[in-house]
Formats: C-alpha cells, sequence, structure tokens
C-alpha cells in the first residue's frame, strides 16, 4: 500500500455540518466515542445501563477528545435478538434528553434503523441519525431524516444483523459498496438529505478478507468527496484472525486505525478514545513529512 498525500486529503479539507444546534467541524480526523445501552451488545453490553454510568462514561469520553458520542439501545452484532421499538425508546429517549442537555456542545448521534426513533430522538436533542440499513429496514425513515434536517450516516450492509455473516458473497465487495453508496447518495438528495457521512459496514455482511479489502482501497470510497467514517473497534475482523478476544483487541484496532487515517477516514467510531486521539495526532505527524 502507498502511502500518498492522494490518500489523506480529509485531514486537510474544511467541510463541516449542520446537527441541530451544533455545528460539527471536519478539518481534521475526528472521535465517535460510543456508548451502548444494551445488555448485549459485543464488546460492552451491559456496563452503561443506568443514568450515573452514561453521565460518567460520556464525560469521560468527552475529556478524552471525543466531537460525536453515538448511543445505541439496540444490539447489531451478527445474530442480536430483536428488539421491539417500544424497548428501544425506553432505553434510547431518557438517555439522549439527559445527556444533551449534561453536554449541550457536543454531538450526539443515535444508532437506529427506525423512523419513529429517529424523529423522538432528533426532539430530544440527538444531532445525526446513524442507519446500519441504509434506509432498508424502515420505508419511512430517509423521509424522516429529510424532515428533521440531521447529517445522516449511511451504512453499508449486506443482509440484516440476523443473517448478515451466514454466508456473505460479493463479485467484488469494494466496487459493489461503491456502487451502493453512489446509488443511495442520489436516493438521498432527491429525498432531501444533502449533509451525508459513508460507513462502509465493515463486519456487517462481510467476510474477514472482504474487510480488508475494503480497508486497502477506502481511498475508492473518499473519492465521493463525503465524509468517511469507519467502525473498526475490537471487531471480529481484528481478534478472530488473531485468535484472542475482544477485550485483547485494542492493540489491533490501534493499527486498523492508523491505517484507516492514512487512507481518508473522517472519523473513527470507537470503544477507546483516548487511544484513537493518539493515533490521529501520531498520524498528523507522518503526513506532514509527505508535503
Amino acid at each position: 500500500m502507498h502511502f500518498g498525500s492522494d490518500k489523506i486529503t480529509s485531514f486537510f479539507g474544511n467541510k463541516s455540518l449542520r446537527c441541530g444546534k451544533n455545528v460539527l467541524k471536519i478539518d481534521k480526523p475526528l472521535v465517535m466515542g460510543i456508548l451502548n445501552l444494551t445488555p448485549d451488545s459485543f464488546y460492552d453490553g451491559g456496563r452503561y445501563a443506568e443514568k450515573n454510568a452514561w453521565i460518567f462514561r460520556t464525560g469521560e469520553m468527552i475529556d478524552e477528545g471525543a466531537s460525536i458520542i453515538d448511543i445505541g439501545a439496540v444490539s447489531t452484532r451478527p445474530g442480536a435478538a430483536e428488539v421491539t421499538e417500544d424497548e428501544e425508546l425506553f432505553r434510547l429517549l431518557p438517555a439522549i434528553q439527559l445527556l444533551s442537555k449534561e453536554y449541550p456542545d457536543i454531538v450526539f448521534s443515535i444508532d437506529t434503523y427506525r423512523s419513529k426513533v429517529a424523529k423522538l430522538a432528533s426532539e430530544a436533542g440527538a444531532g445525526i441519525i446513524n442507519d446500519i440499513s441504509g434506509g432498508s429496514m424502515d420505508n419511512e425513515l430517509i423521509a424522516t431524516v429529510a424532515a428533521t434536517g440531521l447529517p445522516y450516516i449511511l451504512m453499508h450492509m449486506q443482509g440484516t444483523p440476523a443473517n448478515m455473516q451466514l454466508n456473505p458473497v460479493y463479485e467484488d465487495v469494494v466496487s459493489e459498496v461503491n456502487r451502493f453508496f453512489n446509488q443511495k447518495t442520489e436516493v438521498l438528495k432527491n429525498a432531501g438529505i444533502s449533509q451525508v457521512i459513508l460507513d462502509p459496514g465493515f463486519g456487517f455482511g462481510k467476510t474477514i478478507e472482504h474487510n480488508y479489502q475494503l480497508l486497502n482501497k477506502l481511498s475508492i470510497v473518499k473519492k465521493s468527496g463525503f465524509p468517511l467514517m469507519v467502525g473498526l473497534s475490537r471487531k471480529s475482523m481484528i481478534y478472530k484472525l488473531l485468535n484472542i478476544t475482544a477485550d485483547n483487541a485494542l492493540p489491533g484496532t490501534t493499527a486498523l486505525h492508523i491505517l484507516a487515517l492514512l487512507n481518508g477516514t473522517d472519523i473513527l467510531r470507537v470503544h477507546d478514545v483516548k487511544e484513537a486521539i493518539q493515533v490521529i495526532k501520531l498520524a498528523e505527524a507522518y503526513t506532514k513529512t509527505l508535503d
């Protein structure tokens, strides 16, 4: 892989997104910290189920340098149990209402594929809608996001969380993900959504080999001109390859984060904010030598 200056233009762009009452400037790579309110997420399920834990963990990630906090109330790990809309709202709304008041200058992203959840979360203080399904799991979601005026994270996934890892097949994963983004961003544009962040969906309907092919070719996706987000943190493409557990996958995560940054990534979605900020500083120091 060649780490040339053409791979790192995202470091020096001048983008900004209107996220409700806040503006998110993307003139250098940012970190999105993960706050899972779920009992069964693959790494930190059950750790942040109570109000004090929400506040403490959010404050900790902000202090470490997170610009965005992504709140999820439904696990989307492979084979995760179905959660009702009512249960998702029961877990999510009190958290976003409380945290958006506690930390008014921070952008909160809501990890949901449901239109009602997106609408109520936006009214409660959410600044971004993060949808794993690309609008495929709720026909009203795209129109709902358009009505909120919030940025939309468009992720690629083959299948659904229930079946996506059973037998993912592509002729060319990079071309197919890129084609999906090209088609879907046109749909979003026609629906009135102009603020879009792309997420290739590492681990969502992809084998380990597919994931590394995508990582190697992120610069192709980056040519779309939209901000690029990746979620690599402690995923199976690391711990299964190394025959370790997610608990021991931070060094591998750090290694992949540097590769993602050098291929144009704008936002790292992570469990470990402090380490991700360190990686960004190292990548920035490295890229200065390329001028």
